[in-house]
Parts: structure tokens; sequence; C-alpha cells
């Protein structure tokens, strides 16, 4: 550590409130006798082996403590962030108020992030609570410390009796934030703002402009750090110490990934913002009395692997999948919450890509990228791990040498992304849709000549490439390439009517069935009369036809619940319409991850056919009206063209 780090850190010890207040002479007596340590990120710290190592305050940083059960078992105690303290349930034995310590426990602590510590010794702590305002701090800080742990317990008996294991997973931001929130004007002086604090017994107010818009957020830290600690007067307004641009959540988010916002941030207030209407605010307190260790588990597992340990990724995901299939959590938002997981990995993937390339020698990307998913990854529909489909496009360059070695560079980045992937568990795509062919990679300009020439020549084989592409979801990458090939993407299909015609007409070919028959009489496959391929007769119409469609809209880039929002939005499909399609569309799915998870448990090959005779009479109708809308929509698109 340098000597300047080393006096800044100092400092920050002195002015903290166990130490505030004493003299220079008084300050280094007490910090000889602490013990100053760095520790790096995941290094375990055992602690409270015995009653005299005193109370361990984290001054940057933070880390995770856990409790060693009987069992020999860990359970997540608390989140230790930057200024905050661990040890307090031996202060009766420091102040004499008890002869014995508790020496029944021990703690452990995870570094979450590298992170600056001090453990002040029992000698230390005894002569300090001499001082009333330090007795103050403590009391005041065991007293919020004890409503937590209150708070803690009810909360985790009351989602362990309603969610079971999936509840980090199912809660989201409007489950979780306090409403409606207390706000400020930018030009409302600080003591208004600290006496608003004070009544509503808040740690935080939300700074809004004149159109109730979100600009700001001022804390308590902030009143101590830019007001207090600098002698600022009271007469300074909001817009002279708010925190400006401050993270925020949206209604939807998950516990989990809110979660990860405090972690990596090192914050403790997030605003919930839907749209431009600051809606709600979560507290770190707050979630922390709903955490959940399991839910944290994974996305350190995904963030922290590496090429060799990827595999344990996929079992990771899939206990995750166990639990939301368990507890029978609704197809769609099992779906949604395992897609994100997988969204992590996949971008995680790609990092890890071009860091091997540049530990190889080849450096970083020579001009900007984005990488896209295609396939059932794209479209939000992927619980299990199946095979690869992906491209990838990148920024145009006038240079001629820089664009040769951007062909050369993202040949091997596609390459590295492929074997990743693999590592993983996501087989090579059989159809060779990937970035590391030719065809699935190239430069804006490059992808724009490759899209006309599927749509000059519509033959069978390029309907089906123009499927798949069209299914693309922006995953990774620079923002303004995406930007700029997306609405390549867009002007160039205004201009392919014709092969957009030649797509419709296939689907026109492949109607579904009418239902004037015998159920039994309306799909054959290898000479079975009773049974359906949820897939083929299903899933990819619907795919085809809300994919048409939204072409037609100038929607692209999204999942099929996203076009269905966007298609009603625009007027082409009416709400009660969308709503049966979004029925239907859960039916087949929940279908298709019901079969193809008993497979996967009696460790059977994977299939999309359903036999009629291996289910309920209330099922095979329910298939039977889902079968009828996908139909309805084929005639919508049809009539449409």
């Amino acid at each position: 550590m340098r000597d300047n780090e080393r006096v800044a850190l100092y400092q920050k010890i002195h002015k903290h409130p166990l130490f505030k207040g004493t003299s220079e002479n008084e300050f280094t007596k007490f910090i000889a006798d602490c013990q100053v340590k760095y520790y790096k990120q995941s290094e375990k710290v055992i602690y409270f082996e015995t009653p005299d190592e005193g109370l361990f305050l984290v001054l940057e940083g933070n880390a995770e403590v856990f409790i060693e059960s009987e069992e020999g078992q860990s359970v997540l105690l608390e989140v230790l962030q930057e200024g905050e303290i661990i040890g307090f349930s031996h202060i009766a034995h420091y102040s004499g108020e008890t002869m014995s310590p508790i020496i029944k426990h021990r703690l452990e602590l995870e570094i979450i992030e590298n992170s600056y510590c001090v453990q002040i010794p029992a000698s230390v702590v005894k002569a300090r609570l001499q001082d009333n305002a330090v007795r103050k701090f403590i009391l005041k800080e065991m007293s919020i410390r004890l409503g937590n742990v209150y708070a803690s317990l009810s909360e985790q008996v009351k989602l362990g009796d309603e969610w079971g294991k999936s509840e980090p997973f199912v809660r989201r931001a409007k489950d979780l934030m306090s409403s409606p929130v207390i706000t400020a004007q930018l030009t409302d002086s600080v003591q208004d703002i600290a006496n608003i604090m004070t009544t509503q017994s808040i740690s935080s107010v939300m700074v809004v402009d004149q159109d109730e818009q979100l600009v700001g957020i001022i804390t308590e830290k902030d009143l101590v750090e830019r007001v207090l600690g600098q002698g600022q007067p009271y007469s300074l307004c909001a817009v002279d110490i708010m925190t400006i641009k401050p993270f925020t959540v949206s209604p939807n988010d998950y516990y989990y990934e809110i979660l990860s916002i405090f972690y990596k941030n090192g914050i403790k207030h997030l605003p919930v913002v839907d749209g431009n209407t600051l809606t709600g605010v979560i507290t770190f307190q707050n979630l922390i009395s709903k955490r959940d260790r399991g839910a944290m588990g994974i996305l350190k597992t995904i963030e922290e692997s590496s090429f060799d340990n990827l595999p344990v990724v996929k079992d990771a995901i899939y206990d995750v999948l166990t639990s939301l299939i368990t507890d029978e959590i609704s197809t769609i938002h099992t779906l949604e919450i395992i897609t994100k997981l997988y969204d992590r990995l996949a971008r995680h993937c790609v990092k890890l890509a071009v860091q091997s390339l540049e530990k190889q020698g080849f450096g970083l990307p020579p001009v900007a990228f984005s990488w896209y998913q295609m396939g059932s990854g794209a479209r939000g529909e992927q619980f299990m791990l199946t095979d690869q489909d992906h491209f990838l496009v990148y920024a145009d360059s006038a240079d001629q040498q820089k664009k040769i070695l951007a062909e050369d560079y993202f040949a091997l980045l596609g390459e590295e992304i492929v074997q990743h992937l693999e590592q993983v568990g996501y087989a090579r795509c059989v159809g060779k849709m990937m970035s590391d062919e030719e065809i699935w990679r190239g430069s804006i300009s490059e992808w724009q000549q490759r899209l006309q020439e599927w749509s000059i020549k519509a033959t069978d084989e390029h309907i089906l490439l123009g499927y798949n592409f069209l299914s693309f979801r922006f995953l990774f990458g620079n923002v303004s390439v995406n930007k700029s090939f997306t609405t390549m993407v867009q002007n160039q299909l205004k201009s392919a009517q014709t092969f957009l015609y030649y797509m419709a007409q296939q689907e026109q070919n492949n109607l579904i069935p009418q239902f004037e028959q015998s159920l039994f009489s309306l799909f054959k496959a290898k000479s079975k009369h009773d049974i359906i391929d949820i897939k083929l007769h299903a899933l990819f119409p619907m795919h085809h036809c809300l994919q048409i469609l939204g072409v037609l809209k100038n929607l692209i880039n999204r999942t099929p619940l996203q076009l269905l929002d966007g298609l009603v939005q625009t007027g082409e499909l009416s709400v009660g319409f969308a709503n049966d399609i979004r029925h239907a569309y859960e039916v087949a799915l929940g279908a298709r991850i019901q079969l193809a998870w008993k497979k996967h448990l009696r460790g059977e090959k994977s299939s999309t056919e359903i036999k009629f005779a291996s289910i309920r009479r209330w099922e095979r109708d329910e298939l039977k009206t889902m079968l009828k809308t996908v139909q309805a929509l084929q005639s919508h698109l049809i009539a449409k063209l």
C-alpha cells in the first residue's frame, strides 16, 4: 500500500463514529492495536474464534457473513457494506453487563469485492465504550441490526411457505419496493431535506424536476459527507448535493438482478422507474431481509467461471429450473427467469472469448462489434441447453488494412465463442448457423449484401435462413453497432416484400388441419395417427406468423411476447386476439417443457412429439384449443398478404 493510500485509510478510520473526537495521540495508540487488512475478492475470513477479536469494520468494499450450523452448513446471516460492523453480540460482555462472552458460534466472511477492513480488538472496544457518543452510536447500530434480524426471520418464514425455493427468482421489484416515494425538488434546501428524512424515518430522498422526472438521489451519506463533513451551510439546495443519474431498476426486474446491482455498485438505495415515471424505491436492507444465498450463488457461478469450469454452470442453472418446475411456477415466468440466466452465461462466454484472444496475442477487437442469438435462445424459449444459433456483426472500416485485420480477428473470435459455448454444454449447430461460419459473421455492409441476396433469390434454403435470422436478439457488444445494424435490417426488409410473400406462402402450404375431423386423424407421423409434434404443428407456425407480421410493422429484434405487444400497439392485432395467442403460446411451451423435462429426468433422448393416448382429456382439449388459435393466426397472416 502506498503512503498516500495508507494516510487516506487512516483518516477514514479516524472519522468513523467509533474513533471520531479522539486526539491524534489517542487515535495513534488505538490504531496501533488494530489490524488494517486488505482482502481479495472471494477470500474467506474466519471470525469470532475468540471473544477478544472485538469488532470487524469494513472500510471499503463489502462481504457476506455466514454462520456455521451444528451440521457444518453455512447459512447467510447478513451482508456488510462500507462503514458497517459485525461483532455486536459481545458488546454486553465488553461493557461489563455479562461475565461470560458468547462462544457457541463462529462466523465466516466471504469477501464479495476487494476490500479494506479493520479488526478492532476487545481492548480498544472497551476503552471506546467509555465515550457516550460511541455508546450511543453502538446502541443505534445494534437496534437497527436487531430490527433487520426480526424482519429477515419473519420474511423467510412467510416466503418459505409461499414460494418454496423459487422465491428469489420469482419476486420482482414491484413486489419489494416502497411506494409512494418521498421526493424533493431541485431547489429544496438541505435543512428541509434533513427534516423530511427525520420526520418520515427514511434514509434517502428522490429528487425530481418540475415534471416529476427523477434527476437525482440524496442519502444520509450524502448529507454527512457533502454537508456536515465539509462544513457546508444548510442553505445549500438539493441540486448542490444530490447524486445525479442514480442507478435505477424497472418494476419487472427480478430480486436476484436487483441484489446483484446493490452488490456490484456498493449502493443502498435503488429508485424503481417505469419508463419515465418514478414508482417506488428499494433499499438494500429491505432486500437483504429477503435474501437467499442460492440466488446470488448462481450469479457468482456464472460471473466467476473460467473456461475450465464452465460446465458446472449448466448444472447450477438446471438446479434453478428444477426448483421452478417443482414449485409449479408458470411457464412464461419460468422461461423469463431461465432466459435471463442463460443470457448472462452467453455474455460471459463472449467476454471470455475476447479475453482468450487477447491472452493469445491477438489483441482486442480492431473495430466495435455486436453479437446476436437466434433460435430458441433469442426467442426466450430455451429452458435446457440445445444447439448453438448465433451470429456476429462488426463496424465497417474504410481502411483496407483494418478491414482485413477485422475479418481475420472476427473469424478467430467466432471460433472462440463457439468453443466456449460448447464447453458450457451447447452443442454445435448441425446446420452450422454459428459465428465461426463465414455466412454468419461480417461487417454491416456485408450483412446488407447478404440480406439482399436472400430476398432476391427466395429459395427454400434462403427462406429457412430468413426465418432463423428474423428471430435474432442483440445480446452483447456495442450499442451503436446494434443500432446501425437494426436500422439497416429494417430498411432492407422494407424492400423485400416479395421475399415476405414467399415466406407467407410457405405458411399457406403448411396449414394447421381443420377440426371437423376426428382429433386422432389430424396428425400423422410415421404411420401413427395419435401424435402431435408441438414444435412443428404449433410453435414454428406461431413464430413464423409473428415474425412476418412484425416485419410488416417494422418490429424486429424482439421475442415473440414482445412482438405480440408491439402488434397490439400498432393496431395489427386486437387485445383479445393477442391474449388468445399469448395463452396458446404458453400452452404450447408448457407442453414442450413438461415433455422434455420428463425425458431429461429419465435420461431419454429429447423429443417434441406428444402421444394423445398418454395425456388426459382436459390436456387434449387444451391442445386442441391452442391449435385452433394458431390456425386463426395463420389465416390472419394469409389474409394480410
